[in-house]
This record gives structure tokens, sequence and C-alpha cells, in this order.
């Protein structure tokens, strides 16, 4: 009976699907303020740089049917998403609608904050209230399997470099406001200690935590920022850089433009090597991780 079993639902941010949904994309994610004009036209610019839509749903879906096959039966698995369709709150329709009673939720970040992670629970809570049991993974920035994943993407990538041993690796997530740090956010501590226990897996001596990718208002933003920090290692010598964007799960925008074009072409004008990790997307170390961490979930409120 469905009844019986645990619905899983995979949380990610979403995209446009084409350049004519960037517009209400950007409305939904400004939570409708207007965008200018010019502002419009440089982010549409950046998903056509990148094949004209984000493909983060295919692969999100990709991820979720992987962990589906892993779990079994018992456990059918959701996708839904921040700022486009499926939205969470649909995907909690849909859920109810198959007569699930309880869900587990993974948000695809591996590091908690707030302002991040917090909001993604939010809205599962707000629309499954008075109609799902629900249960949350909080943070799973210290799993094996999702640290050995990552190790392995670097031990890979460094292969490209004539001199491995040379090359400067840095770990790059999405900024966030620098205000979080008032608040006691955690997301900084555990971004440094992932990346520490990556570094010690894969055998790294020099690495370094940078953030990408923050949003386009006046506020301080967490740093250093990729970019600056490239340069300025850059100036003091240093011709290889590797990116690790373990804060990201699947290719995406803040992947296939920030990094591919935005940073490739930084490290060109440096006169720099750049190479970056391939991301994890449906890696197999990945969907079981995620997959373990719905069983524990459910099993840790009685569930299974």
């Amino acid at each position: 009976m469905a009844g019986d079993r645990v619905a899983v639902l995979l949380m990610a941010y979403g995209g446009p699907a084409s350049l004519d949904e960037v517009e209400p994309y950007l409305l939904d994610v400004r939570g409708g303020r207007p965008v200018t004009p010019e502002f419009l036209a440089e982010i549409t610019s950046r998903y056509a740089r990148i094949g004209g839509r984000s493909p983060i749903r295919e692969l999100t879906e990709a991820q979720a049917a992987a962990v589906g096959r892993r779990l079994g039966a018992g456990f059918p698995v959701y996708v839904g998403m921040r700022h486009w369709h499926p939205y969470i709150r649909d995907a909690v329709d849909r859920i109810a609608a198959d007569g699930h009673r309880r869900v587990v939720g993974i948000v695809l970040a591996p590091h908690y904050s707030a302002m991040s992670v917090g909001v993604y629970q939010k809205r599962l809570l707000e629309a499954a209230r008075g109609r799902l049991e629900t249960a949350l993974v909080r943070s799973w920035a210290d799993h094996p399997k999702f640290l050995s994943a990552v190790a392995e993407r670097v031990t890979q990538a460094l292969q490209r470099f004539p001199a491995p041993q040379a090359v400067q690796v840095l770990f790059t997530a999405h900024s966030l406001p620098e205000r979080i740090l008032a608040m006691a956010d955690p997301y900084p501590e555990e971004l440094k200690a992932s990346a520490a226990a990556v570094a010690k897996l894969a055998g790294l001596s020099d690495w370094r935590v940078a953030y990408q990718s923050a949003g386009a208002t006046p506020e301080p933003w967490l740093g250093p920022e990729a970019g600056a920090l490239l340069t300025e290692l850059a100036a003091r010598g240093h011709r290889a850089f590797l990116i690790v964007p373990f804060g990201f799960v699947c290719d995406h925008v803040e992947i296939l433009y920030d990094v591919d074009v935005t940073y490739r072409a930084l490290a060109a004008r440096l006169g720099v090597q750049l190479e970056r990790t391939a991301s994890l997307n449906d890696d197999p170390l990945l969907v079981e991780a995620l997959s373990g961490l719905a069983r524990k979930a459910a099993a840790e409120r009685g569930w299974t």
C-alpha cells in the first residue's frame, strides 16, 4: 500500500528550460521584483552560452531515478524545485495524491545554511503541513561516500596537469551574504571541514576554500571570491589551478558558465592552466550517499 511506503523528495534550485523562461524564472528568484532590461539581457546571454537552457531538472531527475533504483519500491522518489517547475509544493501535492503519508526531504546541497537549505526545508514543511509527516536531512557535508566521490574527482582531474604536486586546489561553493556570520550559521565551517576531509582523502597538501556566484546585491558576500583568489595566487607566480566546485552536485549555470566560461576566460588572461573536477551528477557514490541518508532519516523516525 502507498501509505506504508516512505516518499523521498530531492530538492534543487531549479532553472529555465528555454531562453523564453529566463525572465519568469528570474522573477520567481527575486520574489516578483522586476528585472532591468540590462540584467535580463546579461542572464539570458549566460544561458545562451551554455546551450540555451539549464540542465538542472533533467540531471536532478536522473539522480532521483538512480536513488529510486537503489532504494527499491518501498521508497518512491520525487523531485521538487525551489524556484522553477516542478516546484516543491507541486511535488508535495503529487506525493499526497499518490497516497503517501510520510516524506523524507533531502536538499541537493551538502552544506547547511539557514539561508539556503533552511529555505527549502521551510517550503517543504509549509506544503506538507496537515497532509504529510516529514523527516528532514539537515546536512550531509561529512557523509563518507560524498567525500569519497569528490576525492575521486580530484584525483582524476589532477592527472590533467604535468606537475600535479604544484597545483593550487580551490574548493568552491555558492557565496552567501556575509550577514550569516552574525547568525552563527554553520555554512563556512561545514565547507572548511568537508574540504579538509576531501583533501586528506586525495592527499592534498595545498588547498583553499573560496566562494563563487555571489548574488547581484550591494551587500557584502562571503569571500574570498574564487576569481579574486585565482588572480592573487597567479600574481605570486602560481601557474596551475584546479577548481573543485563541491558545493554543487550537478552541472548547471554556476558550473557551466561561472566556472567554465568566466573563470576559464580569467585564467586565459592570466596565462595559467585552469581545470575543474567533473560534476557528480548521478555518480554511484553520490547515489549511495543519498539513498543511505533517506533510509537513515526514515529509520530514525521509526518509519522502517
